[in-house]
């Protein structure tokens, strides 16, 4: 299997790594076939991720998905965060093999989950977050 340059890099330096005590959203995700789990962590101000951290239990792949995920989003307002595709994701990494592109799927869906625990802490209805 080959990984690009990026993939390397994240999986072999990743950034945002750890959790956040007091997160405004937690979400955890996982894929029952590979094994792989995801749980990002943010902190909302003023409807912008001031903070976004990651601890993922998969493979290199998994990992460099998750961080390069953090990355994207990090800065960003709550609902750009709910844009950011696992298309996205392959491409800023230039690309994944076949057999791994659940891996950034885990990543899109563990900001879902995250945003979506966030709204839901802060009683907001968003009919927007689809699974």
């Amino acid at each position: 299997m080959v990984y690009s340059e990026k993939v390397l890099d994240h999986f072999a330096n990743p950034r945002n790594v750890g959790e956040i005590e007091d997160a405004d959203g937690v979400g955890e995700v996982g894929n029952s076939k590979c094994g792989d789990i995801m749980k990002m962590y943010i902190k909302v101000d003023d409807n912008k991720i001031s903070d976004v951290k990651f601890k993922t239990f998969g493979c290199g792949a998994a990992i460099a998905t998750s961080s390069m995920a953090t990355e994207m989003i990090k800065g960003k307002s709550v609902d750009d965060a709910l844009q950011l595709t696992n298309k996205a994701v392959m491409e800023a990494l230039d690309g994944l093999p076949p057999v791994k592109v659940h891996c950034s799927v885990l990543a899109e869906e563990a900001i879902k989950a995250a945003v979506s625990d966030y709204y839901e802490k802060r009683g907001i209805d968003k009919d927007i977050i689809t699974k």
